[in-house]
């Protein structure tokens, strides 16, 4: 098995096509392993946004307020 440090002055002289092709092959690997891809698939998932956060601007310019303070 090589490491990354001997893989990567191989990867460097692929050419553009060829680097894409490897992150897909390196992809679909991951993908496959179940421990790595805890999210189902077809399934929606909450993401908090900052939208409809109200005051979260203010909070964050108090921040920024006393960051330049210090």
């Amino acid at each position: 098995m090589m490491t990354l440090t001997e893989l990567l002055p191989a990867i460097k002289q692929l050419s553009p096509i060829d680097k894409i092709k490897l992150i897909r092959l390196l992809v679909e690997e991951m993908e496959s392993r179940a421990e790595i891809s805890p999210l189902e698939p077809d399934k929606a998932y909450d993401l908090p946004t900052p939208y409809n956060t109200f005051g979260a601007g203010a909070i964050l310019m108090q921040a920024l307020d006393f960051s330049d303070e210090v």
